[in-house]
């Protein structure tokens, strides 16, 4: 008779810290290829994914509705129209293969001090995948849907489809509540000399910047499970 054994229990663990902004094309790909790389992992159960909050451009007025594209000339090329069209250009050229699409046409300029302040909320009320439901919503809310994620009765609403209790939403919009989770985020990723996002950190000491190929994601994972056997 075959004995079956029990599979062996893992003592990897793995966790990965994402810095992201809600407005940055190449973080929305960066999480997916992540997702995508945890997935693919021989062990996926043993990698912990947390997102974090950085904001690229803090100074951003809330409101006034400028097309992204306008506000990209403005503060990378000298005013010259070119420059926001080539690089939402480049950006949706590079998302094609993680079926997102961009609707430049319609994405507005942001703040997004209070939409990271709601995914942290989302963290404490349903934990990662709270958050990750919220920052995914905010990313399309702002490159599919051309809405304004600085507004606070969008974020209300869109913080309601995620499942957030609406009260506390709007308690947490009417005050100043979770700005500290945010402003911590930003400062370790300051502490590591982190200018833009994406940015990964996989268990306090390998890291990859930028948006990388899932197999690169895959690879990184795979380095660390070998250091943590």
């Amino acid at each position: 008779m075959t004995t079956v054994q029990p599979a062996a229990e893992s003592t990897t663990h793995i966790e990965l810290h994402l810095w992201s902004d809600l407005v940055c094309p190449y973080s929305w790909v960066a999480k997916r290829r992540v997702e995508a790389a945890i997935a693919a992992f021989e062990r996926p159960h043993d990698v912990m994914l947390r997102l974090r909050s950085f904001e690229l451009d803090p100074d951003v007025p809330v409101g006034g509705a400028v097309p992204v594209r306008e506000h990209l000339s403005m503060r990378y090329g000298g005013g010259d129209a070119g420059t926001g069209r080539l690089m939402n250009a480049k950006a949706s050229e590079e998302a094609q293969a993680d079926d997102l699409v961009f609707d430049w046409d319609r994405a507005v300029r942001a703040n997004t001090f209070d939409a990271h302040r709601l995914c942290a909320l989302a963290g404490e009320m349903g934990g990662p995948a709270l958050r990750s439901a919220a920052v995914e919503r905010f990313h399309w809310a702002h490159f599919g849907e051309g809405l304004a994620i600085d507004d606070h009765e969008v974020l209300q609403r869109l913080a309601a489809e995620c499942g957030m209790d609406e009260r506390r939403v709007a308690a947490v919009l009417a005050s100043d509540d979770y700005s500290e989770q945010v402003r911590a985020d930003e400062r370790e990723a300051g502490s590591m000399g982190v200018t833009a996002t994406p940015f990964l950190l996989a268990n306090g000491y390998a890291a990859l910047s930028g948006v990388r190929p899932v197999d690169d994601y895959l690879a990184l994972l795979r380095g660390v499970a070998t250091q943590s056997v």
